[in-house]
């Protein structure tokens, strides 16, 4: 019995073994084939970019040769997307595996950009680790160094500070008004008689010795008889001297020179004077009316020349400074999509208006065919830019920090330099470089406030004002 009873034990002991051995190399042809089918799938993937063949930190996401004509390699997906070399630490050193530099770390530096270092390891009040900084990264200029794997994720693009036009255009709201040189009043200057007057209305265009109404007046009939009796006496009518001062009596009263010529030649007077239009223009009032009694200083008639009129434009107080008068304005006015007029400040009135802190300028324009009305909207663009080129930089290149502006010089090799500069004029999304650079050197335009927060520029900052001495 004890015999049957270890046959059978010995027996599944065997039928165990054997079944465990089949079931371990299943499993490990299983991985083998895995493993050849994994790789061979990754072989096969197309390459998310390629590098230089020299591990220069330059890309393509297309294939690319160097100058000698050597093909860029191919990295799959499946490689080290760090762009940084794989490193591994050893007792405070780091060694890089691609060529076998070994590094130091000197000391660490506070993640957030604060000015705070430490010579161990460390984490910050919100947990985060100290950055190491090696040896040959703190160049002691204020630089900074990042790695080429940092740079290419974070997209740092830089642009070279090279002379260009700037131009700032200032806008600003205005309204539409008549020139005051270009309007005329016609009045009575003694007491008077409105006999007819022409068909003329509000609004009527109107020529110069155009006939507006007759008169009927006392003073001017007496003045009128005088002047014709002098003129008509055998005694005086050939002396000029004689007939002068009835002549000037009759345009005192403001008589037209068109009827005291038509006395001289009709050597008579007329029961009523023919009043006439001063000049060209639009019919802006309109007070006469046929049988009333005109007393001196009563307007009659407002005619104003429309083909010159004033833009006055409301600058903000902050523009002033760069407004000059002869400086050209583009004029849009509302009633007219697309269409704009030009002209040039006449007038920049010295008086700034305290409610709205805007000051008044006056621009003249043209106005031949009468489309700008009085008390219409415009907006007016002054063109302020200087004609001559200047240093400049993109504006998306500049850290303000409100007393002071900065960018980040590229040195190359990864090193980024922190720079105070002096600002002039802005426009067309550059702005002029008065002080800080130099014709021709590279600074950031994009990913620049992500280099300031890695790279401590606050303390480089005011390590550089340190050195040159600057408060």
């Amino acid at each position: 019995m004890s015999r049957a009873v270890l046959t059978g034990v010995a027996a599944v002991a065997i039928i165990a073994a054997v079944g465990g051995a089949f079931i371990a190399d299943h499993v490990h042809r299983v991985g083998l084939v895995h493993l050849t089918m994994s790789a061979a799938a990754e072989s096969a993937a197309a390459p998310i970019y390629y590098r230089d063949p020299d591990d220069k930190p330059f890309y393509s996401l297309t294939p690319k040769k160097t100058a000698d004509g050597r093909a860029y390699r191919a990295v799959p997906p499946g490689a080290d997307l760090s762009f940084d070399n794989p490193v591994h630490e050893e007792m405070g050193t780091k060694v890089a595996d691609t060529k076998g530099i070994e590094r130091k770390i000197k000391y660490y530096r506070n993640p957030m950009g604060l000015p705070d270092t430490s010579p161990v390891p460390k984490k910050d009040s919100m947990g985060m680790d100290y950055i190491p900084v090696y040896e040959g990264e703190d160049t002691g200029d204020g630089s900074v160094k990042l790695s080429p794997g940092k740079i290419q994720r974070t997209g740092v693009q830089s642009e070279r500070a090279a002379p260009r036009v700037v131009r700032t255009l200032v806008r600003a709201p205005g309204t539409i008004q008549l020139d005051e040189r270009r309007i005329s009043v016609i009045s009575m200057r003694a007491e008077s008689w409105v006999q007819k007057v022409s068909n003329v209305t509000t609004g009527a265009a109107v020529k110069k010795g155009q006939p507006l109404m007759e008169i009927y007046s006392p003073a001017i009939s007496s003045a009128a008889a005088e002047y014709i009796s002098t003129i008509n006496s055998p005694t005086t009518g050939g002396i000029e001297r004689y007939g002068r001062g009835s002549r000037q009596r009759l345009m005192n009263l403001d008589v037209p020179d068109a009827a005291i010529v038509a006395m001289e030649k009709s050597r008579t007077v007329p029961i009523a004077i023919e009043w006439s239009a001063p000049r060209d223009g639009i019919v802006l009032e309109r007070n006469a009316i046929e049988g009333m009694r005109a007393q001196p200083g009563d307007v009659l008639f407002r005619v104003a020349d429309v083909s010159m009129v004033w833009a006055l434009v409301d600058v903000a107080e902050r523009d002033l400074g760069a407004v000059r008068v002869g400086q050209t304005v583009t004029v849009r006015a509302r009633s007219f999509p697309g269409r704009t007029f030009s002209g040039k400040i006449g007038v920049i009135y010295p008086q700034v208006n305290r409610e709205t802190r805007t000051a008044r300028i006056r621009v003249e324009l043209s106005n031949p065919d009468r489309a700008l009305l009085p008390d219409m909207y415009v907006d007016a663009e002054i063109d302020t830019g200087n004609p001559a080129p200047v240093l400049a930089i993109p504006e998306s290149a500049v850290l303000d920090a409100g007393t002071r502006q900065s960018v980040l010089v590229d040195k190359g090799q990864g090193r980024f330099e922190p720079r105070e500069v002096k600002l002039g004029q802005r426009g067309n999304g550059y702005v002029e470089v008065r002080d800080g650079l130099r014709d021709g050197e590279p600074v950031v335009v994009s990913a620049n406030f992500l280099i300031d927060a890695e790279s401590n520029l606050k303390a480089a900052l005011k390590g550089f004002s340190e050195v040159g001495g600057q408060p």
